[in-house]
């Protein structure tokens, strides 16, 4: 009899890291949008020499909460403070089991008294609905699933449609597309706007570096909305960025999108594995990667290790917080960013055409990821290994291959690391994976963000040290 649920399923395939790890999903799909508008490389040059059109309609999960209880609901199972939390401001939100480990990440929305929107990925967008579900939270959440992967020439429709337009000259297309000078909100501040003679509401950003904003409406008027933003941008620089290097953004600012969710043992979290559909992100993703244990909870992060420790506060009442009162901050893993070897990446990429030896795993452009959660091993010079790195690809801004990695917190900057790229005796049953052979690669520790442009320019904090 096939599994109803994740605890089923875990049940039948006895070691979850082994299921995971051998996962049949295949890659992480950003759906629907082009894979390139121009070429990723002059999308991703645009985003820090002149303006973007991210189109992000379709690759997250939308989730309304509305009832007396939204904040209530979403105080309860997050990290973060919400007493500063009020209407027309966004917040990103991160929730841990009660464990203390991170189960993934969105950004909420205060749209209205009582009216939240949630805006992420599945793993947080589900324990929020289990929650609001169970907890006897007086509220309603509608969901709003991301488009399919593979549409298979099927129409499709959301809700939204949601855009951002950054860069340097992302302002000066903004104010063009409103008619006249727009405020400058503060980072994470929400207005509106017109654009096409349409009221638009607006989320103050800066995901390019620069000030930009996040813009979203009904999704049957989003053909008129990009022919406007396009039309306004075509003397100022602006460029369509397409699902290829969209993604890849983040290895210049810095956010670690997609830890395993860390759900999959532990008795206080049975009755939501019991909940969570054997269809689940939950129980079809895949762990890919160098770093191999039997014991799934070795793949487990804390707030700490992901960068999201400033956001920890203990003023509230939270799943998790009796565990994270225990932990001491400065002995954890911190987040860096890793600049991989410009020989060793030539290594990789000239195996490729040698046919008398078995390739390394092959790197793809820009983005190298090849499962829903990424690890390979970060070791010293003795061959220890000292951390995780956990997201990789190529900026064709710093001419550099670049992963946002976790490693132990006494590792200065500009210490000479090595990530061992490649799975373990010739790869695992992943779709994603071709028979290879392992290489390490010679990785410098540094910044997050690792772009000048995004460092000096970000809100402080963000994906930094941001409170709250």
């Amino acid at each position: 009899m096939s599994a109803k649920n994740l605890e089923e399923v875990l049940q039948a395939a006895g070691n979850p890291v082994d299921m995971m790890r051998n996962s049949q999903i295949g890659a992480y799909v950003y759906p629907v949008v082009a894979p390139e508008f121009s070429n990723w490389r002059s999308e991703q040059w645009a985003w820090q020499h002149s303006a973007v059109l991210f189109d992000q309609s379709h690759h997250m999960v939308e989730l309304f909460i509305n009832g007396p209880d939204a904040v209530k609901l979403v105080s309860d199972t997050a990290i973060n403070t919400f007493k500063n939390f009020t209407v027309d401001k966004a917040k990103q939100y991160v929730p841990t089991t009660p464990y203390g480990h991170v189960i993934g990440d969105g950004i909420l929305f205060y749209l209205a008294e009582e009216q939240l929107l949630y805006v992420g990925r599945a793993p947080a967008a589900n324990w929020l609905m289990f929650h609001a579900e169970t907890g006897g939270y007086n509220v309603e959440v509608v969901k709003d699933d991301r488009s399919p992967s593979r549409p298979m020439g099927k129409p499709v429709k959301r809700t939204h449609w949601r855009f951002q337009i950054q860069g340097p000259n992302a302002w000066e297309i903004i104010e063009k597309l409103h008619g006249g000078p727009l405020e400058q909100l503060k980072f994470f501040n929400m207005s509106e706007m017109n654009i096409a003679g349409r009221k638009v509401r607006t989320l103050r950003h800066g995901m390019a570096g620069a000030p930009g904003l996040e813009i979203w409406g009904p999704y049957e008027e989003q053909d008129e909305i990009r022919a406007a933003i396009v039309e306004a941008g075509k003397d100022l620089g602006l460029i369509q960025v397409g699902s290829r290097a969209y993604p890849s953004n983040t290895l210049e600012s810095g956010w670690i999108p997609s830890p395993l969710p860390a759900i999959y043992t532990g008795e206080k979290l049975k009755s939501y594995r019991e909940w969570l559909g054997a269809d689940s992100y939950e129980a079809t993703g895949g762990i890919g990667g160098s770093f191999v244990s039997d014991n799934v909870e070795d793949y487990y992060l804390n707030p700490w290790e992901l960068g999201y420790g400033p956001f920890v506060k203990f003023d509230h009442d939270f799943h998790g917080r009796e565990a994270l009162e225990q932990i001491d901050p400065a002995t954890q893993r911190r987040k860096v960013t890793l600049a991989w070897n410009a020989e060793d990446m030539a290594k990789i990429f000239a195996s490729q055409f040698n046919p008398d030896e078995q390739p390394y795993k092959y790197f793809d452009l820009p983005l190298a990821n090849y499962a829903s959660s990424n690890y390979d091993r970060v070791v010293d010079a003795g061959g220890t290994t000292i951390g995780l790195s956990m997201f990789t690809g190529y900026s064709y801004n710093e001419k550099t291959a670049l992963s946002l990695a976790t490693i132990d917190h006494e590792i200065p900057e500009g210490t000479e690391l090595r990530v061992v790229w490649g799975e373990e005796n010739g790869g695992t049953r992943k779709t994603t994976v071709e028979p290879h052979r392992q290489i390490e690669v010679r990785a410098v520790v540094s910044p997050v963000p690792y772009s000048r442009v995004a460092r000096e320019t970000y809100h402080q904090g963000w994906r930094t040290e941001r409170v709250g």
